[in-house]
């Protein structure tokens, strides 16, 4: 039986430390959903359409790693993707007490669901999707933070913001 996670999140932008996480995931599961939740009322820095490409970019070739939309409960994707498993990632105490706390609502309604704390490594604990919106929006240079070969840049002429 395939070992299937979701690995939920808005990603605005995906960043080295979200591909850690991945990584991590994929050393547990067969399969990790990168699921993207949208919610059509908030406006992110880039729009739904550019996020699924950036983290489709950085994964292309791996069929290992998928990349969905959506705009139900996390629960509900799971379910969809045939995902057992969530993915979360801690980067201090703050993150475990709300992950802990989401993860006990989770399982009142979706009782089949699990949730997996993964803890960021140390040399990507630090990286944030906000901090790395703040530093653009300063004119900083960001991509020693997002994946390999990813540039804000490259989405941001085609997003729709």
């Amino acid at each position: 039986m395939e070992r299937v996670a979701i690995f939920p999140g808005s990603f605005d932008p995906f960043t080295r430390g979200h591909e850690a996480v991945v990584e991590e995931a994929l050393r547990l599961f067969d399969r990790v959903v990168i699921a993207i939740g949208h919610n059509p009322a908030k406006r992110g820095m880039l729009d739904v359409a550019s996020r699924k490409r950036l983290i489709e970019r950085v994964y292309e070739g791996d069929s290992r790693v998928e990349v969905s939309v959506y705009t139900t409960l996390t629960g509900d994707e799971a379910r969809r993707v045939g995902a057992t498993t969530m993915i979360r990632s801690v980067r201090n105490a703050a993150d475990f007490d709300y992950e802990r706390t989401m993860d006990h609502a989770n399982r009142a309604i979706f009782p089949e669901l699990r949730t997996v704390v993964v803890i960021a490594p140390a040399e990507v604990e630090h990286i944030s999707s906000s901090l790395v919106r703040e530093l653009h929006a300063f004119g900083h240079d960001t991509r020693a933070l997002l994946p390999e070969g990813i540039s804000l840049e490259d989405y941001l002429e085609n997003t729709n913001n």
